[in-house]
């Protein structure tokens, strides 16, 4: 692993107290070409996260506060007639940047989540029969605050898999919590931020990941992880194939962040829950025993045999 991403890890760690393992998977996220759904409560540092991580790595930032009145075009942007030259330009929405917060997304309509959510997907937009290609690399990191749900218009399944990983910050430990104020009693460490990669350095290292090693046995694991979660009895829907190329792009960054160049069974186990439990939709029986997909996914990779691989 290059000594810039060490770097880029340890600014990261200045910034946000006691939340390496959560950053380090937005950091594989971002190296596999992935999108993140930040669900957590307000406070514990997702837009912070997004920030610091555009400033290191060197990406121009948007950030756009959904509320029910933002529509399609804040988000893709729109044409607009000019006098000077007759013609109509495009004038850019908030997709146009490297790195885009898209903060508290299930507080707009369906049809303007479609339209981030598309672009996503396609990495451009078409605005009146223009396309317009979107700057790479181009990363979405969209927040959710499960608490206060009136007005709040929840993301469909099939939207859902558009993201790679979701995962949530949670709240800091009593000793990185004395830090953080200890930290931030004259300065806030976010301030002080430097760049550590460029925008092509990222593209570099996207590729770098992309030709990380799996070997069979690993992608025969990672199909039988998956189609377990597609026979369990709880689980009503399971993990789809885009879900599962995913699982197998987390995995290369896993595997890359631990300095290899293939990767082992364990880089699996450690982003599977990750990738998968959003795309979960549990049995009314789950309820019912009031498990979580997590706590499902957990009996899974605990019934799936772990294969043995040559290191």
């Amino acid at each position: 692993m290059p000594q810039k991403i060490t770097e880029l890890q340890e600014q990261l760690e200045t910034i946000i107290k006691g939340k390496k393992e959560i950053t380090d998977k937005i950091l594989m996220a971002v190296l596999a070409k992935g999108h993140v759904l930040l669900e957590d409560v307000p406070g514990v540092g997702k837009t912070t996260t997004a920030l610091a991580l555009s400033r290191l790595m060197g990406m121009d930032f948007n950030r756009i506060q959904f509320t029910p009145d933002v529509v399609p075009s804040d988000v893709t942007g729109f044409t607009m007639y000019d006098k000077q030259s007759g013609q109509f330009l495009y004038r850019p929405g908030a997709v146009m940047c490297n790195l885009l917060l898209a903060d508290e997304i299930n507080r707009t309509s369906s049809k303007t989540q479609s339209a981030l959510l598309e672009v996503m997907e396609e990495g451009r937009v078409t605005v009146d029969g223009e396309t317009h290609t979107v700057p790479a690399p181009f990363v979405v990191i969209a927040t959710e605050n499960p608490v206060g749900s009136s007005g709040t218009q929840l993301l469909p399944e099939s939207q859902l898999d558009r993201f790679m990983i979701s995962v949530s910050m949670g709240y800091p430990d009593h000793q990185s919590l004395v830090e953080l104020l200890r930290d931030r009693q004259k300065v806030n460490p976010l301030e002080h931020a430097k760049t550590v990669l460029t925008r092509e350095e990222v593209l570099n290292l996207q590729k770098k990941v992309q030709e990380v090693y799996v070997a069979d046995v690993v992608l025969d694991y990672i199909a039988k992880l998956a189609e377990a979660t597609r026979d369990h009895e709880l689980i009503t829907l399971g993990l789809s194939p885009r879900g599962t190329l995913a699982l197998c792009r987390m995995t290369k960054a896993a595997a890359y962040m631990k300095e290899r160049d293939y990767v082992v069974p364990q880089d699996v186990k450690d982003v599977f829950k990750d990738v998968a439990a959003h795309r979960m939709i549990l049995d009314s029986k789950a309820r019912y025993q009031e498990k979580t997909a997590r706590e499902i996914l957990d009996e899974i990779l605990d019934s799936v045999p772990e294969p043995k691989v040559e290191g």
